[in-house]
């Protein structure tokens, strides 16, 4: 049996995390969902959509997807559903787990690979973080939840954006950006999204054959040179450029980008990473890279949330091409500078 492709939905309290679900759940793209809830004790998908209850809270849905919320363990759950689905007794293609509007994405999406039994049966899509334009430099300032949801994205659909400025969007999009260069950013009207730009985005397989994303970093190249001062100053020509513009908050969630031309030493940077994993790995969100390693002439692809790293062969380097590795972490408080330096004595 194939695996079953997961997306887990995360964002904060109000973000439009129920009103996308159920416009996924009502789109007529022919695919049956699963849909896990963790909101516990709340009341789930809005009614109207569904059909009947029974004793193991797994609901079916007037549009043949089903519904249960999670009374017990996630990984309990997974493994009724999965039962379930090869038993015959449940029909679904694949499954969406909306967390509560406080979660942390990370514990979520570490069941996937922590669990041999879960890793057996499903495969973790991405993350998809929904962000309430009008709110969110609030809740940014004063929730880790929501700078962590924002580390961990694959995806970032903005909501209410028309309870705004365009300026305010902006200084929004902006630092986000700054927070999480690889995630793309969409703003999202009423949860009407393409279903192309939520399912099968392939941005958290650890350990399987990645496509290469042409576009890999491309987002932080108009601001990576603003940094080159440090995370914090104030260097005046950064305070010139406008309230709009800058981002000026001290977010303890951030990313950085480390580029060489020079091949890394495979032994090396494999005992660099592991150290640094064992150190701060809680503190890595996510971090990904595309890699000139020594002795291949293919890319080697890796990437990781929290202490969990996999790397795999990529395509060749093409003729011509400057073999130049590119990676990006997002974290909490990661010391940039030992990561940079380190990386470096791991350079042929």
């Amino acid at each position: 049996m194939s695996l079953i492709p997961v997306t887990i939905l995360t964002g904060f309290l109000g973000s439009g995390k129920t009103t996308l679900l159920k416009r996924i759940l009502t789109e007529a793209h022919g695919q049956k969902i699963a849909v896990i809830e963790n909101e516990f004790g709340e009341e789930n998908i809005d009614n109207e959509i569904l059909v009947n209850d029974t004793q193991e809270n797994i609901i079916q849905m007037n549009n043949g997807c089903i519904c249960c919320s999670i009374r017990e363990d996630l990984r309990e759950t997974l493994q009724l559903l999965a039962a379930k689905k090869r038993k015959g007794m449940l029909e679904f293609d694949r499954v969406v787990i909306e967390t509560t509007g406080l979660a942390d994405p990370g514990p979520v999406a570490q069941t996937f690979f922590m669990d041999e039994e879960i890793a057996e049966q499903y495969l973790l899509d991405s993350i998809l973080t929904l962000v309430d334009a009008k709110h969110a430099q609030t809740q940014l300032d004063d929730r880790q939840e929501a700078r962590r949801q924002i580390g961990f994205a694959d995806q970032i659909f903005i909501s209410k954006t028309d309870l705004v400025t365009p300026e305010e969007v902006d200084a929004l999009t902006h630092r986000i950006r700054h927070m999480n260069p690889r995630a793309p950013q969409k703003a999202v009207h009423f949860g009407e999204v393409a279903i192309a730009d939520v399912f099968d985005l392939r941005g958290f397989n650890l350990n399987a054959k990645l496509d290469i994303d042409p576009d890999f970093l491309k987002a932080d190249e108009p601001h990576d040179h603003d940094h080159v001062h440090g995370e914090h100053c104030d260097h005046p020509s950064h305070a010139a450029e406008g309230q709009g513009h800058h981002h000026h908050h001290d977010d303890d969630v951030k990313s950085f980008v480390f580029r060489s031309d020079k091949p890394f030493s495979p032994a090396k940077l494999e005992d660099f990473l592991g150290a640094v994993v064992n150190i701060y790995g809680p503190r890595m969100l996510r971090y990904k890279g595309v890699l000139n390693m020594e002795g291949t002439e293919r890319k080697v692809i890796f990437q990781g949330v929290h202490q969990l790293m996999g790397s795999d062969l990529g395509p060749a380097w093409a003729e011509g091409e400057t073999k130049t590795s590119k990676m990006v972490f997002i974290g909490i408080d990661l010391p940039k500078d030992i990561f940079i330096q380190g990386l470096e004595q791991c350079l042929v």
